[in-house]
């Protein structure tokens, strides 16, 4: 008895694997895989300027990584005693403009180094819906709680989703046209917009998505995962979102980690996965008595399986037991 309906899946060309330098970039959700790439020690770089929701953040932020543009003190405000960036999540957000400023401008340089480098863009998308401030005239990443009346709201069209889109795509093919591009929808729902509004902006990003793998530019490989589709028809029930009926929980984001690495992810670093998960969980582990003679052997063989991975992979990092 089938209980359950299966989106046929099938590996990419190009998995990743440990030489695979991989650039996270979009909604929450992207920031739920790349905390599993993390765990396993991929070499990954997440969402440098924070959770970016919808296509004209993500373009914003390459074409300015590309273009090495710098920001200054016009670029930022001043609300509610912290200093705000328009094009940047509240993460980045800060006390003093001087420390704002630096960590946009780090931002912006480990973009452009990284993406010089990676072999894998990895953008998930999560809402057609943009605000634009009306008095800078600017689309904005983020409104940072300033009143609603100071926005105008937006619900980017198809055609509008695949220009970004494909400037995207054409920033990324002029610093590096031999990376993989891999789309996918946010699976978390953005009910604040409303029900309907949600579905909608939903399937402007799902048009727009596939119409562009059928136009990039010639190099540039790209991929779809469907992370949306499994989340609504494979785990179709209320006990698979965490309390706000809104965002996946962890045995979503769990299920979804093993279809991702189905399709993404290299079988031949299956062993390296594992001793890495080996050694997490050895880090993890809190004794009950620190100084007892079997934790010290504990300890000697995780410092060893730690020199051992670290000496055939030297870019892992496992903090300061390492």
């Amino acid at each position: 008895m089938k209980l359950q309906t299966q989106i046929p899946l099938e590996p990419i060309s190009g998995q990743l694997d440990y030489s695979s330098k991989i650039l996270m970039l979009g909604s929450c959700f992207s920031q739920n895989m790349g905390a599993k790439l993390d765990y396993y020690q991929f070499q990954t770089l997440q969402n440098p300027f924070g959770i970016l929701f919808n296509p004209l953040a993500i373009d914003n932020l390459l074409q300015k990584a590309l273009n090495k543009y710098e920001y200054l003190e016009e670029d930022i405000f001043r609300l509610n005693g912290r200093w705000h960036c328009f094009d940047a999540h509240s993460n980045l957000s800060s006390a003093s403009k001087e420390e704002l400023l630096k960590n946009l401008n780090i931002a912006l340089t480990r973009t452009n180094q990284f993406l010089r480098e990676a072999s894998h863009v990895f953008i998930t998308l999560g809402t057609a819906w943009v605000y634009q401030h009306e008095k800078s005239n600017q689309f904005v990443a983020n409104c940072h709680k300033v009143p609603q009346k100071e926005f105008g709201k937006h619900l980017l069209n198809i055609d509008e989703i695949r220009g970004s889109l494909q400037s995207i795509a054409s920033a990324i093919e002029e610093i590096n046209p031999d990376t993989s591009i891999v789309l996918t929808i946010s699976p978390v729902r953005h009910l604040k917009d409303g029900f309907v509004e949600n579905q909608r902006s939903k399937s402007h990003l799902i048009t727009a998505v596939h119409e562009l793998l059928g136009v990039l530019p010639l190099g540039i490989k790209g991929f779809y995962f469907p992370s949306y589709e499994i989340m609504m028809d494979e785990l179709r029930d209320y006990r698979f979102y965490e309390r706000d009926m809104v965002h996946p929980n962890s045995l979503a984001i769990d299920y979804i980690w093993e279809k991702f690495k189905e399709v993404l992810v290299s079988k031949d670093v299956e062993e390296v996965m594992e001793q890495v998960a080996e050694i997490q969980k050895g880090l993890a582990h809190r004794p009950f008595d620190v100084g007892s003679e079997a934790h010290q052997k504990f300890l000697k063989s995780l410092t060893q399986k730690i020199a051992y991975i670290k000496s055939k992979y030297p870019f892992m990092n496992f903090g300061n037991s390492s």
